[in-house]
């Protein structure tokens, strides 16, 4: 199975089909958070901040649901390319932080289970 399909939304700025190929190319590494579960789906928002000329313009946000939960990056900086890397990254540490909880808590069932089995006996 491959990264679940991504909605794009453009706001303040026309369709570039540039930007969706470099958005999916860049997000086909986290698909290993989400491998498997039938019910991911992916957002992205592309805009362009209007009232300012300098500084942080281009804004990208995203958002990714799997399994019911909510995992939302945003990130506003000088071009999409930046906004993009910035919010791939802090979506693989959020995806990550909420594997490595899930799986702790897994392990720490299964050792609870291992101590009421070795204390009937």
């Amino acid at each position: 199975m491959s990264f679940p399909t991504i909605t794009f939304k453009h706001t303040n700025m026309s369709v570039d089909y540039e930007l969706q190929g470099r958005v999916t190319e860049k997000f086909q590494s986290l698909e290993r958070y989400i491998r498997g579960k039938s019910d991911a789906r992916c957002a992205v928002e592309f805009a362009k901040v209007t009232p300012q000329q300098h500084g942080p313009v281009y804004r990208v946000e995203v958002n990714i649901w799997s399994d019911g939960v909510l995992y939302r990056a945003e990130a506003t900086k000088d071009s999409f390319d930046a906004a993009i890397d910035s919010v791939r990254s802090e979506l693989d540490s959020e995806l990550g932080r909420a594997r490595t909880r899930r799986m702790s808590l897994w392990r720490k069932g299964a050792r609870k289970m291992k101590e009421m089995m070795q204390r009937s006996n």
